[in-house]
């Protein structure tokens, strides 16, 4: 992020959309664009971006923009849609950019192939780990859905269910022999079952509605996992004890086994039932899961909040943390994924962490399906740890502090160190100070870059100088991981 001018925060956005000015410059008329007429707009005064193709003007968004002006330019004047997935996919933009929609992207007339026989041509083209499927269908519809759920049948796998008087039970098979528990998201609501796999970068889903009746209020889901077979089951009560001729109404995406980043992002409310000070301006929530869901957020991984915020849909991404530090590390904690943890700081001029300070416990906030690339296997084979945290950065150092002094066997050192202005900033302080004492394998280095004069730590900011009195290797050829989180700036830093 950059630091914005003052008067041009997500609140003045949001003024400014609903003030009645013409954001356009089209004076409320909708074009169909061309390639060519959206090339032309690609200077900051005037700037075009396609997105799923529709076209925004977003000049007069440009110094609302949290990545600044030069991340906007980056697409402007052309389709910006992977360059907007890779940054921040999660991101609503059809609600933020509403005021300031152009048109829809003018279709190119397709030249049909030369040739007979070649009618209706249609190539699917699957990626699936190192095989590459290419597939040349001339068929009907009907066929085309039967050919395809073939194809989800040999790379992946496929469902069945069946059922007794009271119960519903939905096996998937997946063909993968370490699933597991972090891999399956269920969610039961609003009459419409959703089973979603995961499998390295691509997402397999199974989704139903309308006549699904099951008892989701009332009844917890369960599902059991055979991780060496990798199969699935979903097992639910049924509202009535009578015999179910189908499953429920296969819903658009039923079926479907394609990669995680064109899978849109799912959302659940879940309520609000603690709120705890950890610091003078962080604090921790814990929020409950519907008794319908099954979600296990994995190291590493994030989940996005959605609020509504003076009619604008506002989405921010948070990682979940553990409810504390445990000191004794001879088992793997067991966590029953009811509840979700999230330590965020409270920004006395941010008006989504704002939103949040101001809920009630018993309030509900909508909560996304996990996200990030971060694999535990990254961790799995290293000696030597270390964590560099600013702030709120410190959040996946949680989960990941936790996984790897657990269950990394080959372990010889991990090391926190801590950036933070003042000692009052500095989350879970004794907890990482006991957790120090108890275990041999763990060391934290508190570092302050606005200390008073009694503080007998390190300062400073972070620097080569500064870590190279740290980051040092148990031995000579030790395997090495270090991971940062904190501020853009800091990160580039870090990494530098």
């Amino acid at each position: 992020q950059v630091p914005l001018k003052p008067g041009r925060s997500l609140m003045d956005w949001i003024r400014l959309t609903k003030s009645g000015k013409d954001l356009t410059g089209l004076k409320g008329r909708l074009i169909e664009v061309t390639e060519d007429e959206l090339a032309k707009h690609n200077k900051k005064e005037d700037c075009w971006i396609c997105i799923r193709g529709f076209v925004y003007n977003v000049t007069p968004y440009m110094e609302y923009h949290p990545g600044g002006e030069d991340e906007l330019m980056k697409a402007a004047g052309t389709d910006g849609t992977d360059l907007f997935d890779q940054v921040h996919r999660w991101v609503n933009y059809e609600s933020m950019l509403k005021e300031c929609l152009v048109g829809r992207m003018a279709v190119k007339p397709i030249a049909a192939p030369k040739g007979e026989g070649f009618k209706n041509e249609i190539i699917f083209i699957m990626l699936y780990s190192k095989t590459v499927l290419i597939l040349i269908v001339f068929s009907k519809l009907l066929a085309l859905d039967l050919l395809l759920q073939k194809i989800v049948n040999n790379v992946f796998g496929f469902y069945d269910w069946f059922q007794t008087d009271s119960l519903i039970t939905i096996v998937i098979y997946t063909k993968q022999k370490d699933m597991n528990a972090e891999l399956v998201t269920v969610d039961c609501q609003d009459r419409r079952l959703r089973a979603e796999i995961i499998v390295d970068d691509h997402s397999y889903l199974v989704e139903v509605g309308r006549y699904c009746n099951f008892a989701c209020e009332t009844f917890s889901l369960l599902v059991n996992i055979a991780e060496k077979v990798g199969k699935v089951e979903v097992v639910l009560k049924k509202k009535d004890n009578i015999h179910w001729k189908m499953l429920g109404q296969p819903l658009e995406s039923h079926n479907t086994f394609i990669k995680r980043t064109d899978r849109g992002l799912f959302y659940r409310k879940c309520k609000l039932v603690s709120k705890m000070e950890v610091t003078h301006d962080t604090k921790l929530f814990c929020l409950m899961l519907p008794k319908s869901t099954h979600l296990r957020v994995p190291t590493g991984q994030h989940v996005y909040l959605k609020q509504i915020i003076a009619g604008t849909e506002v989405v921010k991404p948070y990682t979940p943390v553990l409810p504390f530090l445990p000191l004794d590390f001879k088992e793997p904690s067991c966590h029953t994924g009811a509840h979700i943890y999230l330590m965020i700081k409270i920004y006395s001029c941010g008006l989504f962490t704002q939103a949040l300070d101001h809920l009630q416990i018993g309030d509900y906030i909508s909560v996304s399906n996990p996200e990030g690339k971060f694999k535990k296997s990254q961790v799995q084979t290293s000696e030597d740890l270390f964590l560099l945290a600013a702030g709120t950065g410190f959040t996946p150092m949680v989960k990941l502090l936790n996984f790897a002094l657990t269950e990394v066997s080959c372990l010889r050192t991990a090391k926190l160190i801590f950036f933070n202005k003042t000692e009052d900033d500095i989350l879970w302080r004794n907890q990482l100070e006991q957790l120090a004492l108890k275990h041999e394998r763990f060391e934290v280095q508190f570092i302050l870059s606005q200390p008073t004069k009694d503080w007998v730590g390190k300062q400073g900011k972070i620097s080569s100088s500064l870590l190279s009195e740290f980051v040092k290797r148990s031995r000579k050829d030790s395997k090495v991981l270090i991971c940062i989180c904190g501020p853009t700036p800091f990160t580039e830093q870090g990494v530098q």
